[in-house]
């Protein structure tokens, strides 16, 4: 892939307004007709790549949008959709092209906390509703009920400080399974990992997890009145 193709690209991506606004799933395309423009890409119709960015650009958005920092959603939709370019060759006919992109996004999520150092920043002081809520999802047993806590108004606060404290792997593995709800195995495809080593790590990121909120309810109790 030449340097000046990629340059195209990048133009072609920030001449076209990024807009997350619509929750929708993107619109059933047959994959005779997407491989097809696919392959009229790779032969150099650089500019029909537009056509994808516009139809998956609010797909690559959600799954950004609930991974990074607000202020780098956009940055990292940018990146996603440069990579997705430059490994264009590599995309099969096998899968479904947005189940490869989403693959892309997952692992530049993952990528961008790797490179950034955990933060230690302390959690604000818990009102009596975050403390109520850890001691419930401290509770939960399944995966559906840690989700249902996870999904309340309260858990906000605490659970991006937690997310933020555990390692890029444990991170990922902990956002698929336990909060988007995807499967292993699933997991494992989107990461490009094998299933055992998202098995493992799923169960530490949960484990991880539930020590962090204890001990945060722990501190809180002793700071307390």
């Amino acid at each position: 892939m030449s340097h000046a193709a990629v340059l195209t690209v990048r133009g072609i991506i920030r001449g076209i307004h990024l807009s997350m606004a619509d929750d929708s799933f993107p619109v059933g395309r047959s994959s005779r007709e997407e491989s097809d423009l696919v392959r009229r890409i790779r032969q150099g119709e650089t500019e029909r790549f537009a056509e994808l960015i516009d139809r998956y650009q609010r797909h690559v958005g959600r799954i950004v949008g609930r991974r990074v920092p607000a202020d780098r959603v956009r940055e990292l939709i940018h990146e996603v959709f440069v990579k997705a370019y430059v490994n264009l060759a590599q995309f099969s006919d096998s899968v479904p092209f947005e189940h490869w992109l989403a693959g892309i996004a997952v692992r530049t999520c993952y990528d961008f906390w790797r490179a950034r150092a955990r933060e230690d920043v302390p959690v604000s002081a818990l009102s009596e509703d975050h403390q109520r809520w850890i001691e419930q999802t401290l509770s939960s047993q399944s995966d559906r009920q840690f989700r249902d806590q996870t999904a309340k108004q309260e858990a906000a606060d605490v659970l991006e400080w937690a997310l933020r404290q555990l390692s890029p792997e444990n991170r990922a593995v902990l956002t698929l399974v336990h909060l988007d709800g995807y499967s292993v195995r699933e997991a494992a495809q989107l990461l490009g990992w094998t299933l055992v080593n998202v098995k493992v790590r799923a169960y530490r990121a949960r484990q991880a997890m539930r020590a962090l909120l204890r001990h945060t309810l722990t501190e809180s109790a002793h700071d307390g009145p």
